[in-house]
């Protein structure tokens, strides 16, 4: 059993503690890797490891909790103890961390009248069930139970979201409730009012900063006083949104602001490694305009998406040996990258083929957004038969969100993107019986006011030269199994479509998928959601960890919206992020 503190500075077991921690998030990385991102962040000279706890992944429906394969929080803390290092977690609901809702499960936005992140007795009563759950793991992981964790985090930068102290106190409450010894910390950006609105008392404050050290933390200080000063969060990169440029620091003028941050205080390097948005959760911003963010969360940071040490690792390196002795690591775990070359497709399925077979219909009066029909992520296809209208001149969607793709008698004939737009007039003059809408999701907005505006698909109504029109058939595409996909009901060429490769592997190896020629869509290797991709970029290729293989035949599944393919796909041994 020990004991961790905060006086003056930080104390473990009696002795002062210069904390140096390194940000990896479990549940972006395959559990195969764990370790050896691990020994390589230890190795960097972190004696800490950091990591949020994503809510949606541990309870993806209301009272299922999953906390198996890459979401077995307390084997990731177990390896993290086994190698000698420390844990700060930080598991409040909201997390934001460029993950989808920011961490919050799709099915509270099914709720009529939720508020988030509030003293809303609704949200707390499932944040409360949740936590139930959650601290029978992390709790007896405490130091003081002979765990590796020294500090939880209360919320996450509330300051910039809201000022409800209420709130605040309660889901300190909460931790305390379910066992919490250990300190409590807050983490807010390093501006006054952000800093004051995201306190709550007993709690220790952190700020969150990728430069300007002396400055941040003199801020920070007049909040504090004469307490131990923390960068909870050094942006030592950036995350990546669709039809961008990858985000690419100067690894020199970082290492600078991290010898400042030490010379100061302490500090968590966020990211040591970025990982992957594996499956829909990537996240989105929205402030004038909706910006979903790519699969990839390399983030620029210490380790590249697949863990390759970077000019950025080696210069924190040098700059973490002046404040700590570096422990020589053996790297355990063999990891290469291999390029197995271009594969061409073995089948092909058009969606609107295969409709039926994979999804089953619902029937409405008005159209309902996809948390009303029990799915949180994923693509959804409206149909409706016109009757009186079967001239549309004018067309727009009201309450939608991400994507609307338009078909009359199968044929697209308007793809509308963003709230804003997909609410405007589009001009159309085409004469049809049947109309399909298939709206997707492309990942929930993970910070600011906007997460309250959520719902997915269409909530309001459809409006078809003037007026509304009514009865809807639903059809959920989820895309939670690629199993079921008949690929003998047909393809149409220049529909979206589900294209079947097929990979023959004896050695196994690190590889990253070329997509050049397809549009957009998602990607299932033997099962897995590896993630989004789309033409604009800029990511280029998805990565494809080694232990998602297996050797003799996999199976990879490409699903394209676009009616855009190419002959083949390249399995090259190289990232594509420009």
């Amino acid at each position: 059993m020990g004991k961790f503190e905060i006086r003056e500075e930080f104390y473990l077991n009696d002795e002062k503690m210069k904390v140096i921690s390194g940000g990896i998030h479990y549940f972006r990385v395959v559990p195969e890797y764990w370790r050896d991102r691990l020994e390589k962040i230890k190795a960097l000279g972190c004696n800490t490891i950091e990591t949020y706890v994503a809510w949606n992944v541990h309870e993806p429906k209301k009272g299922q909790f999953n906390f198996e394969g890459i979401a077995d929080l307390k084997k990731f803390i177990e390896l993290v103890q086994e190698l000698g290092l420390w844990v700060i977690v930080r598991p409040s609901p909201y997390i934001c961390a460029e993950w989808e809702f920011g961490g919050l499960p799709g099915w509270l936005a099914a709720e009529d009248g939720m508020r988030l992140r509030s003293n809303y007795e609704p949200f707390l009563n499932h944040v409360r069930d949740y936590y139930k759950e959650l601290f029978k793991i992390l709790a007896p992981l405490q130091i003081t139970k002979g765990g590796p964790i020294i500090m939880f985090q209360v919320e996450n930068e509330y300051g910039s979201y809201g000022e409800d102290v209420e709130y605040m106190e309660a889901m300190k409450q909460m931790m305390l409730d379910n066992g919490v010894e250990v300190p409590l910390i807050t983490s807010d950006g390093p501006w006054s009012d952000q800093l004051a609105c995201g306190k709550v008392e007993g709690v220790h404050q952190t700020a969150n900063f990728g430069s300007k050290a002396h400055e941040q933390f003199g801020i920070l200080k007049k909040h504090v006083g004469e307490k131990p000063l923390m960068c909870m969060e050094f942006w030592v990169g950036w995350f990546d949104a669709w039809g961008e440029h990858h985000h690419i620091g100067d690894p020199l003028e970082h290492a600078q602001d991290l010898n400042d941050i030490l010379e100061l205080g302490h500090v968590n390097i966020y990211m040591a490694e970025g990982g992957t948005n594996f499956g829909f959760m990537n996240g989105a911003n929205y402030y004038d305009k909706l910006t979903p963010d790519v699969t990839s969360y390399d983030y620029d940071a210490l380790l590249t998406e697949d863990g390759q040490i970077t000019p950025k690792y080696e210069a924190f390196k040098e700059v973490i040996r002046r404040f700590v002795e570096i422990p020589e690591v053996e790297f355990t775990t063999k990891i290469q990258r291999k390029a197995y070359g271009k594969l061409t497709p073995v089948a092909k399925a058009g969606l609107f083929e295969v409709l039926d077979d994979i999804s089953t219909p619902v029937e409405h009066h008005y159209p309902q957004p996809m948390e009303k029909l029990g799915q949180n992520y994923g693509y959804i296809l409206y149909r409706t038969e016109l009757v009186r209208d079967k001239l549309i001149e004018r067309i727009r969607l009201l309450g939608a969100n991400d994507r609307a793709k338009f078909y009359l008698d199968g044929e697209e004939f308007l793809t509308q993107y963003d709230r804003e737009l997909l609410s405007e007039q589009g001009s159309v003059d085409l004469t049809g019986d049947r109309l399909d809408i298939l709206v997707e999701n492309m990942g929930r907005v993970n910070y600011g006011a906007m997460m309250e505006h959520q719902n997915k698909g269409i909530k309001g109504a459809v409006v078809i030269n003037g007026h509304q029109h009514f009865k809807w058939t639903h059809y959920p595409i989820p895309l939670d199994t690629v199993d079921n996909i008949p690929f003998d009901k047909g393809y149409t060429e220049g529909k979206p479509a589900f294209y079947k490769f097929e990979l023959e592997a004896e050695e196994l190896g690190d590889t990253f998928l070329d997509f050049e020629g397809f549009g957009k869509g998602c990607v299932f290797v033997n099962g897995f959601n590896l993630g989004r991709f789309w033409e604009i970029g800029p990511q280029k290729r998805l990565y494809i960890p080694a232990p998602l293989l297996k050797q003799g035949k996999n199976e990879i599944i490409l699903f394209e919206t676009e009616g855009k393919s190419a002959e083949y796909i390249t399995l090259m041994d190289e990232p594509g992020l420009e």
